[in-house]
């Protein structure tokens, strides 16, 4: 008996697709947002609804299970690794102070070989936390071209790097939940 888990996926209109399109919570409808920042908040909205989808349905051991040796990186590693780098994100542009790290730094919340329901719980609402304080930093500044912190970072350059983070880690994810139960799709 084989241990390598069946491809599948919940879409029947496209097999390549994670749900329809109909159950797709990031379909828009084709509208698309008016604007630069508009366009911009709604990619950073629909990667961190996606980091979600690849880990929905999935109890904590399974969200704790690892890649392939040598890396340490898992769903719920990456949960929380994206916990920290909002914070990072957020103590680059704020004047306040800096706010200690979550989990021990941005590599060390893949430290996690088992895990349960607590430890799956905090790092969710970590994570909901850190993208609440980071979202509410950036909108203060209306002006994308507007300077922020001490490394004088533009608010469009953090707002296109927090979109290559998230999609990055997407594509982890895809290869990650594959990995654990053969779920597959955009």
């Amino acid at each position: 008996m084989s241990t390598t888990p069946n491809r599948w996926t919940k879409a029947t209109v496209y097999p390549d697709m994670w749900v329809d399109p109909d159950d797709d919570p990031r379909n828009t409808g084709g509208t698309s947002p008016d604007g630069e920042a508009e366009t911009q908040l709604e990619f950073i909205r629909d990667y961190r609804f996606t980091l979600r989808m690849k880990c929905a349905d999935l109890d904590a051991k399974q969200l704790a299970t690892r890649s392939v040796p040598p890396s340490t990186m898992s769903l719920l590693g990456l949960l929380r690794h994206m916990a920290e780098v909002e914070r990072d994100w957020c103590n680059w542009i704020t004047q306040d102070e800096q706010r200690p790290s979550l989990y021990g730094g941005l590599d060390a919340a893949f430290d996690v070989s088992t895990a349960d329901d607590d430890m799956l719980a905090t790092a969710l609402a970590d994570l909901e936390a850190e993208q609440g304080t980071t979202d509410s930093e950036v909108a203060k500044h209306e002006d994308l071209g507007t300077r922020l912190g001490e490394s004088q970072i533009e608010v469009r350059e953090l707002q296109i790097h927090r979109i290559e983070e998230y999609a990055r880690h997407c594509g982890h994810a895809d290869l990650l939940r594959e990995r654990i139960d053969g779920r597959t799709g955009q």
